[in-house]
């Protein structure tokens, strides 16, 4: 199904969503690291913009082949809402919202995707 645009878009978004969830626990983790600088990953249009990467080369024949992964770019957190005296820029409570809002959107396009794949079913079999 990933050749149909929407559900394409919707991996693709998913995939955005995991990575950036991913950044945010590496910051939880990192919140009494001395000099941490909370980050954050790039906008989902940047990503799209970026396009997709080559996949991983197989070196040896008995090892499995990689698919294509979409790029995201990771870079400090310009809107990190304070330095503690040690110079890290965690706010714990700043992360535990974009945390709230990523699982949020990931349900959201879970649904969506779910969706899709029933309106498919539908128009191909007449069963619901």
């Amino acid at each position: 199904m990933d050749g149909l645009s929407f559900f394409n878009l919707a991996s693709k978004r998913m995939s955005w969503l995991a990575n950036t969830q991913r950044v945010v626990a590496e910051n939880v983790a990192n919140a009494d690291t001395p000099g941490f600088k909370a980050r954050t990953t790039e906008g989902f249009d940047k990503m799209l913009a970026n396009g997709v990467q080559a996949p991983l080369k197989v070196s040896h024949p008995g090892h499995i082949g990689g698919t294509e992964t979409t790029s995201v770019g990771v870079e400090e957190d310009p809107n990190a809402w304070s330095t503690s005296p040690n110079g890290n820029t965690v706010s714990l409570e700043q992360q535990s919202i974009k945390a709230n809002e990523i699982n949020e959107n990931y349900q959201l396009a879970a649904s969506l995707y779910r969706k899709g794949h029933d309106l498919v079913r539908l128009a191909a079999t007449g069963v619901r």
